[in-house]
């Protein structure tokens, strides 16, 4: 495995023009206020909410999930932006993880609206959200989201890879100043969808930040995150040649699983402090476009686009997996979610907009519960369970 620096260069606190359309404080205008009244029933509830990613408008669709685990469509929202989608793409309009990512602890959920180049930021209570704020993404085409307390890093995809941060500040979010950090990958490679990165996500304690850059070089790049929210001028280049590393899962502080598309494959790490990744275990899924990757507990699942296959393992306290089994699931397999118990898994079918719902099992197996579809939402990507 080659460790290198990719030279990146640092934008410092110049934003794009597309930044100066935030205000003078740099929180976009709130789309709509908190609502004054949230019924108790929508407090308790559980939500489920997916992305539609839809060009023509893109939307947050919240779905109730009853306490069987089954899904019943509450309301759908409109993020204020658009969708898009990237050449080549086909069940995965975004190829990447994390278009949608909640904020538990905050009550708060960020959408990324690719074909408007903006961020949404939405209040939620159990199963009902409302727009707080849209705001630029700093970049062309964002596709993923990763968040450690009020800390919010964007990637954009388009231009060679960019990414942003943001500060959640008063139900909007403002840019941490000298966090732009361009990626410096070949924005003229094709296919597209296999060649602009796939995931920006924080180590658990916020030390460090990671990008899967897929084909495009075959790495994983890791940033140190200072006190004050920005990068190191460059990050350590972990390559690891023709895996196409698509997205990351955390087993706990300091090791991380990779879902590997080039080698349709599971793969184990351990992170040092340098940010230096040292292979643990490698499983092969034995299916096609190994690409998303979720956790709960010690099991992993893996989503198998060409395949419309979850891939379960068991990861024990060291990193080595063993395999659990594969379950079919509705066709197109691209993003999942885990609920806070791990009791249920949602994943996306891109194929033809659906959600495919499961309990979880201690032995891997999964139970099916059925499936709903998603308005306007084939080829859409972006997924979370509270």
């Amino acid at each position: 495995m080659l460790t290198s620096v990719r030279r990146t260069g640092v934008a410092g606190f110049a934003l794009t023009a597309a930044l100066g359309t935030v205000g003078a404080t740099g929180i976009a205008t709130p789309a709509s206020a908190q609502p004054e009244h949230i019924d108790a029933h929508h407090e308790g509830a559980h939500g489920v909410f997916v992305q539609t990613d839809d060009p023509a408008g893109n939307r947050v669709v919240a779905y109730r999930r009853a306490t069987d685990g089954t899904l019943t469509r509450a309301a759908s929202y409109r993020t204020g932006g658009r969708g898009g989608v990237l050449d080549g793409s086909v069940v995965d309009h975004l190829a990447s993880q994390g278009s949608l990512a909640l904020d538990r602890a905050h009550h708060t959920l960020y959408a990324v609206n690719a074909g408007s180049n903006t961020v949404t930021v939405f209040g939620v209570a159990g199963d009902r959200l409302w727009r707080r704020a849209v705001v630029p993404s700093g970049g062309v085409f964002p596709v993923s989201i990763a968040l450690h307390h009020h800390l919010v890093y964007v990637l954009n995809a388009r231009n060679g890879g960019e990414l942003q941060g943001l500060r959640a500040v008063g139900g909007g979010l403002v840019p941490v100043p000298g966090s732009r950090r361009p990626l410096g990958l070949d924005a003229s490679a094709t296919p597209e969808f296999v060649n602009t990165p796939g995931q920006v996500s924080f180590s658990p304690d916020g030390s460090s930040l990671l990008v899967t850059t897929k084909a495009n070089g075959n790495d994983v790049d890791v940033f140190s995150v200072t006190r004050h929210g920005s990068l190191s001028p460059a990050p350590r280049v972990n390559s690891l040649p023709g895996t196409v590393p698509f997205a990351v899962s955390w087993l706990g502080s300091g090791r991380l699983a990779l879902a590997l598309a080039g080698t349709n494959s599971v793969a184990t790490f351990r992170l040092d402090d340098s940010g230096r990744l040292h292979a643990i275990a490698t499983a092969a899924t034995g299916q096609a476009a190994t690409c998303w990757i979720v956790r709960h507990g010690d099991q992993l699942f893996a989503s198998n686009a060409g395949s419309a296959t979850l891939s379960a393992y068991r990861v024990d306290q060291r990193g080595h997996l063993a395999s659990l089994g594969i379950t079919s699931t509705v066709p197109g397999t691209v993003d999942a979610t885990v609920t806070p118990g791990g009791r249920y898994l949602y994943v996306q079918g891109g194929q033809a907009g659906q959600v495919g719902a499961y309990r979880t099992n201690r032995n891997g197996a999964l139970t099916p519960l059925g499936s709903v579809t998603v308005p306007d939402a084939v080829g859409g990507e972006g997924i979370a369970a509270d």
